[in-house]
């Protein structure tokens, strides 16, 4: 895209989850580009990290200074606390850290006080969780501070409430990049689909939909005030958006991630070119065979083909060892190390997944 001219790199919008994947991302295009241009790309890091600048920019539609603090956990905990002791109820019965964990999960729903579910906000503090939710939210303001969910929270808030403010970054970002689309939870989908759409004056009936797989590249301008209202028509000002995910990755479902936003990407950009990079580079054919064939079981995916140059029939198979209980699993598990250590094979190389740390 720099190369060609296509766009400056302060236009492009490129997302990713860890800051050790934004940092990786940032060396392979310096690489690529040069150092310098790398530095000229502002708008290039997480989720979060991008949300704090868009915040801070915007603080004061949102109840804020731009010099608002980030509280951790520890300090969430605490407020929440002093909230829950001051409606004068039992912080032993209504923990803090459980009401905190209730807050996070709604703010990765993009759901503010007064959207939360009657029956979830019921459930905590003797029917006051809704209550408590909106004099936390209302604290944090007075303090000029936010949680870590309300670095994607506010900024959603604003440009719902201020189209000119979502219009200008409509204007800034002519290229909007995405990695691990598949963990993207609800609150990053609807963040995502506010700066991916390109509304006209019309309006036309909403369309549900999927996305990619593994790499899903799409020219299109969707458009979405939320996702339960009315989604804006398709103009002819398009967005350029690359998503790249696997749909078969998907293992954040317990801290929020949707699986359906990869889904549906086809239908959320309409006209959208679906990649699958099927070719495998890290594994043996055998282990590519079983691992299909488990995974095709799996309900609500693409699918894809999966191969691999390494074909070679001498490649150990994948062995299967049925056990009684966990001990003879420890058991069949220490002799197999044991016998790959006489074949002078390091410890260094071998790994053991186990479903839960206590299994450890």
């Amino acid at each position: 895209i720099l190369a060609t001219g296509r766009a400056f790199p302060s236009q492009i919008l490129a997302v990713t989850f860890t800051n050790k994947a934004a940092r990786e991302m940032k060396q392979r295009i310096g690489i690529l580009i040069g150092e310098g241009n790398v530095e000229g790309m502002p708008w290039l890091g997480t989720f979060h990290s991008i949300g704090v600048k868009l915040l801070r920019r915007h603080a004061e539609l949102a109840g804020l200074k731009s010099d608002f603090t980030i509280l951790d956990t520890d300090d969430v905990v605490r407020l929440i606390k002093q909230l829950i002791q001051a409606e004068g109820l039992d912080d032993k019965r209504w923990p803090a850290k459980q009401f905190a964990q209730m807050i996070d999960n709604w703010k990765n729903k993009g759901l503010g006080p007064d959207e939360i579910a009657e029956g979830d906000a019921r459930s905590f503090g003797n029917g006051k969780g809704r209550q408590l939710y909106r004099a936390y939210q209302e604290r944090l303001q007075t303090l000029n501070t936010c949680d870590f969910g309300d670095l994607l929270y506010h900024p959603i808030r604003i440009f719902r409430a201020y189209p000119d403010v979502l219009k200008e970054y409509h204007k800034r970002f002519k290229y909007i990049l995405v990695d691990e689309y598949q963990d993207t939870n609800t609150a990053q989908y609807m963040w995502l689909r506010l700066l991916a759409q390109r509304p006209q004056s019309g309006r036309s009936q909403s369309a549900e939909g999927r996305k990619p797989d593994r790499a899903s590249a799409g020219q299109a301008a969707p458009a979405e005030a939320s996702e339960r209202s009315e989604r804006a028509a398709v103009s002819g000002n398009k967005v350029n958006i690359c998503c790249v995910g696997d749909d078969d990755q998907s293992i954040y479902g317990w801290r929020g991630a949707e699986v359906d936003n990869i889904l549906r990407f086809d239908k959320d950009f309409p006209g959208a070119t679906i990649i699958r990079l099927e070719r495998n580079y890290r594994s043996t054919a055998h282990i590519l065979g079983a691992a299909s064939h488990l995974i095709a079981h799996n309900e609500g995916r693409f699918g894809k083909t999966l191969f691999t140059d390494r074909d070679d029939p001498e490649d150990d198979k994948v062995h299967v060892h049925a056990a009684w209980d966990s001990e003879e699993e420890a058991r069949a598990i220490g002799e197999a190390i044991e016998a790959y250590q006489r074949q002078k094979h390091n410890l260094n190389d071998m790994a053991i997944l186990v479903r839960a740390s206590f299994q450890m």
